[in-house]
């Protein structure tokens, strides 16, 4: 289990592993301890996340993006991100590779409505390069 993220209790409140089969079988890390609103997905890259070109799969890039700014949506109804909600649309760019070490996804709120959410995300490696960014749209589910 990854150690991720670097600061603060890795198992505490705001923490969340394993809630998910593709999260433990990914790997990823969500945070979301701030008070911005701001959601995050650590990801320690191993070799079982690569392309065949030695770099992270863009699909593991894009599902990350997915998360943050579905936590970011889930927010909005309640801090702790239990809100539900279900991806309508989601649009990836991918500027840059990611070969090893840590990447991090952060999703974040840029408008909408009670039931459609609008998200922005970006995924980062240790030095601060931006790897990708994402647009999405969510829409809160009735449970």
């Amino acid at each position: 289990m990854p150690s991720l993220p670097p600061d603060g209790d890795p198992n505490g409140p705001g923490i969340i592993r394993d809630e998910t089969g593709a999260q433990t079988l990914l790997g990823y890390v969500v945070d979301i301890r701030a008070a911005d609103g701001l959601s995050r997905c650590w990801l320690d890259i191993g070799a079982q996340h690569g392309n065949r070109h030695g770099g992270l799969h863009g699909g593991i890039m894009s599902a990350m993006l997915d998360n943050a700014m579905g936590f970011a949506a889930a927010r909005t109804g309640n801090d702790d991100g239990s809100t539900k909600v279900a991806t309508l649309t989601m649009t990836t760019n991918y500027l840059a590779p990611a070969r090893d070490g840590v990447v991090v996804a952060t999703g974040e709120v840029s408008g909408g409505g009670r039931s459609t959410i609008f998200t922005e995300g970006r995924l980062e490696d240790e030095n601060g390069t931006v790897l990708a960014t994402a647009t999405g749209v969510y829409k809160r589910v009735r449970t």
